[in-house]
Formats: structure tokens, C-alpha cells, sequence
């Protein structure tokens, strides 16, 4: 049989795209064969055969939807030009049915129009008759592979998740386990440490939203957007007349809260003495309006969080251990990216899913290469910061693979968490820098089979640069 190319749809994946390890096939898959010639199906059904797959066959479009329904396939071949109903037909009806199994549509050349249709309806691709055996042996095996890691992403980020949250390193395991242990139990106050971007405020509303006061509200502050003299009328409210502008009642957070959640973000930065007033109505659970004389009671459990050493700011007489421990009923920690890297993937895939709704965007995953450099970086900005960086990729992205040309330069080339930014160590003796160098740039130029272009981005740099190189050490002269 002639070779006429498999030509990959939006839906399609590429060998290189980081969407989770995929393994060799371990067990005999079915693969349902659809095609009202014969010997297409014969050919078809022997090829597969000698690759370990079981084998359906159906001979018209009503066929296909019944084996789809009662053998439910991992993998289906579907020939467009069908009796009865067409290939479009038939795979419009299974997916009206639910089924979401991955279907290559077969096409006599210059027949490709309907293969946009088939695109919209979810087809992992198309191939063009007549077709190389092993070219749709290649064109199966991507689609099984894309459809096993989009399964197991959404298995994933169902079992490692929690509130919103993903992870499944250790360090998230506990968090979610203190945060499930929370469920039942009413505390009045929580305590929540972790650095800039690591996502203290979805802690704090898991508290809320799976806890014994999510029918009430949940209501926050930032402690470093309100100036110090509101912030006590922001907690406690205000009576008419207290001060100069208080023109009427005002009720303040505490009061509005009820019995549910009252969200104080950055509280190592309260001033003392409004420090003070917090201890004493958490104390005694009562507190008054700025101007009021009447005590008004306390429901509400207060969560409170720091991206600061509030022990070390104890020591340092800027913020009260009294209201340290008052607050610390129940401390939670949640840990920086850069000591769960192997969340990173996780998480890129999740910002991928919810910029492709908010973008009306196509992308499925990253390259390897990306992949490597994105869980080699150290986050010092944390969730929000690998969020930020997934969303401008993906502005800028054409493709359905993000690349790591796209990625920021401070993560190409910037501090992967070695000492001082290098991932390798100095030995004692040291090194001839130059004969590193060298190396470097042959091992690239050889894995590359000496395309520059490929070599310089392996190595991080610019085309030009690695010229340069190739130049110094007389190596110019190799493949383009």
C-alpha cells in the first residue's frame, strides 16, 4: 500500500507532549474496525491482530454504534463513507450516547471536507486511503496514548485534590488530611503559614466550604490593604458619631460573619494595639463598635494567615505571643512548589484545562523539554507564579503543545535550585571550564544529529551564540 500521510486534528497529541507517562501496552486492547470493504477490514483486522489487539468489526455506520455500545473499545477505525448512516452519523450518535472512546476517521483522498465536522465531534484524527499499515498502526497508538493520560489527568486531579487544591506530594497529603480532620470539629481560630503564592487563602476557605459553618458567610480582609486607622472599624464596626465621618452605623466584619468564617490574610501585619483588641475578642469572644458601649458576642471562628516568621516577629516585639497562641489553636502549613515538584505537572495541566475555557484555546500539554525546565525551576512565587506563567504561554500560544521557547527566560536559564542557581556541583579539584563547555557542545550537536538550531535550544541558547561557540572551539562547519 502507498504512503499518503496521517494528517493530526487539534484533538490529536504529540510524541513528545508531558501529559503523564504512558506505558506500553500491558494487555490485550480492542480496537473496533469500521469500513464496508472487506478487504480493508480483513487487512486491517490481521495487522492489528499480529500487534496484540483483540478485534471488532462492523460494516456500517448502525453497526459501529452497537459494538461501540456493547464492547466498548479503547480504540475505533471509522470510515466515513459508510451505508446507511455515514461515518460523521455514526460518530455523532456515539457521542451523543456518552461514549468518548478515541475514533480515526478513514477517507478516500480529496475527501477531507468532512473531516472538519468529524474534528468538532471529537475524532483524534484522520487518515487518507490508501494508507501505510504502519502509519496507522502509529496513528492508533497516539490516540490510545492521549486518551490514557487525559483519563488519568482527570483521575489525578479527582483522587489529589482537595477544596479546589491539587497535589499528591506528601507534604499536600497532610495538609488534606488536617484539613478533612477539620470537617467535623469547630475551632475558633486557625492558623495558616506559608509563603507568598502558595494558595493560604483556598486553605482558608476549605476551612469554610467543607467545614460545620459553610451554610454561614465567609468574609476576608487583607490586613495590608486597609490603613491602620480602619482597620479596627473594618473588624468591629462603627456607631454613629464614633469619629468624625461615621455618618451612620456600621456594621463590621465580625458582626456581618455570624457563626460562619472571618478571613484575616496577612495578619503579621496588625498593628500592636489593634493586635491587642483581636486577643481580647477572641478571648472572651465578645467585642464592641468603635463608640459602643454594648458588648456584642463573637460567633464566628476566625482563620488567619502569614507568609511571615510570626515567632521570629514575636522575638522581635512585633507581634504579641499571647495572640500568636490565641490564633494557633489549630496551625496549619502549607509548603512552597519548590518542595513538591512533583506536583508541577499536576498543576500545569489544571491551569492548561481552565485557560482553555476562559481563552476558547485547544492546548493539551507541554514538550518534555518544557515540562523539565518548568519542574527544575524554584518558584519563588509559588502556585501564583506557575499559574501566571501557564496563562501567558498560553496567550501567545499558536500551538496545541506549549514549547519551552515560550518559556520566560528567568526558567530557561534562571536558578533550578542547585547551589547558586547551577544544577551541577563544582568537584574539589575543580574543572577546565572550557573543556565543560566543549562537551557540552558536542554531546548537543551529536543528540541533535547536528541540527543547530536544536543543539543551541538543548543548551539553552540563542542559535547565533552557539555559532559563536562552534566557532571557538573549530567546530563550525556542521550540519545547519
Amino acid at each position: 500500500m502507498s504512503v499518503s500521510g496521517i494528517h493530526r486534528t487539534p484533538g490529536d497529541s504529540c510524541a513528545k507532549m508531558h501529559i503523564s507517562s504512558v506505558e506500553n501496552l500491558t494487555m490485550r486492547e480492542t480496537i473496533l474496525i469500521c469500513d464496508d470493504e472487506e478487504l480493508v477490514r480483513w487487512s486491517l483486522a490481521e495487522f492489528f491482530k499480529g500487534r496484540g489487539f483483540q478485534v471488532v468489526e462492523a460494516d456500517t455506520g448502525e453497526a459501529f454504534v452497537e459494538q461501540v455500545a456493547a464492547t466498548a473499545p479503547d480504540v475505533a477505525l471509522l470510515d466515513l463513507m459508510l451505508p446507511g448512516i455515514d461515518g460523521l452519523g455514526a460518530l455523532r450518535s456515539v457521542r451523543e450516547q456518552g461514549h468518548d472512546v478515541p475514533v480515526i476517521m478513514l477517507t478516500a483522498v480529496g475527501n477531507v471536507a468532512p473531516v472538519v465536522e468529524a474534528t468538532k465531534l471529537g475524532a483524534s484524527g484522520y487518515m487518507t486511503k490508501p494508507f501505510d499499515l504502519a502509519e496507522i498502526g502509529n496513528a492508533v497508538d497516539e490516540a490510545l496514548a492521549t486518551h490514557r493520560a487525559q483519563t488519568s489527568i482527570a483521575t489525578a486531579q479527582t483522587e489529589s485534590g482537595y477544596a479546589g487544591m491539587l497535589g499528591s506530594s506528601p507534604s499536600m497529603a497532610k495538609l488534606f488530611e488536617s484539613l478533612t480532620r477539620l470537617e467535623t470539629v469547630t475551632v475558633p481560630s486557625v492558623l495558616v503559614l506559608g509563603e507568598s503564592g502558595t494558595g493560604k487563602d483556598l486553605v482558608a476557605r476549605a476551612v469554610h466550604s467543607e467545614g460545620t459553618r459553610n451554610k454561614a458567610p465567609f468574609v476576608e480582609v487583607d490586613c495590608t490593604a486597609i490603613p491602620s486607622q480602619l482597620m479596627e472599624s473594618t473588624l468591629f464596626g462603627h456607631e454613629k458619631g464614633s469619629f468624625t465621618d461615621a455618618k451612620s452605623l456600621h456594621r463590621g466584619l465580625f458582626e456581618i460573619a455570624g457563626d460562619g468564617v472571618v478571613f484575616l490574610d496577612e495578619i503579621g501585619e496588625l498593628p500592636l494595639p489593634l493586635q491587642a483588641k483581636l486577643l481580647r475578642a477572641l478571648e472572651n469572644r465578645t467585642f464592641k463598635r468603635v463608640g459602643g458601649n454594648t458588648n456584642l458576642r463573637l460567633d464566628a471562628a476566625v482563620v488567619a494567615a502569614t507568609n511571615r516568621d510570626l515567632l521570629a516577629r514575636v522575638e522581635a516585639g512585633e507581634f504579641r505571643k499571647d495572640l500568636y497562641y490565641r490564633l494557633a489553636v489549630v496551625e496549619l502549613s502549607v509548603p512552597p512548589l519548590r518542595s513538591r515538584r512533583d506536583d508541577v505537572s499536576l498543576l500545569v495541566q489544571h491551569f492548561i484545562e481552565r485557560n482553555n475555557t476562559s481563552m476558547s484555546k485547544n492546548v493539551y500539554g507541554v514538550t518534555e523539554e518544557a515540562m523539565r525546565m518548568l519542574e527544575r525551576y524554584r518558584w519563588p512565587g509559588n502556585v501564583r507564579e506557575l499559574r501566571n506563567v501557564v496563562e501567558r504561554m498560553m496567550l501567545f500560544a499558536d500551538t496545541e503543545v506549549l514549547d519551552a521557547d515560550q518559556l520566560p527566560p528567568a526558567i530557561k536559564f534562571g536558578d533550578s535550585g542547585g547551589t547558586d542557581g547551577c544544577p551541577y556541583e563544582l568537584p574539589a579539584e575543580g574543572v577546565d571550564l572550557d573543556s565543560v563547555e566543549r562537551g557540552l557542545v558536542v554531546q548537543a550537536i551529536e543528540r541533535t544529529q547536528g541540527n543547530q538550531t536544536s543543539a543551541a535550544r538543548l543548551l539553552g541558547l540563542s542559535r547565533y551564540a552557539l555559532r559563536n561557540r562552534l566557532k571557538k572551539y573549530g567546530m563550525l562547519g556542521g550540519g545547519q
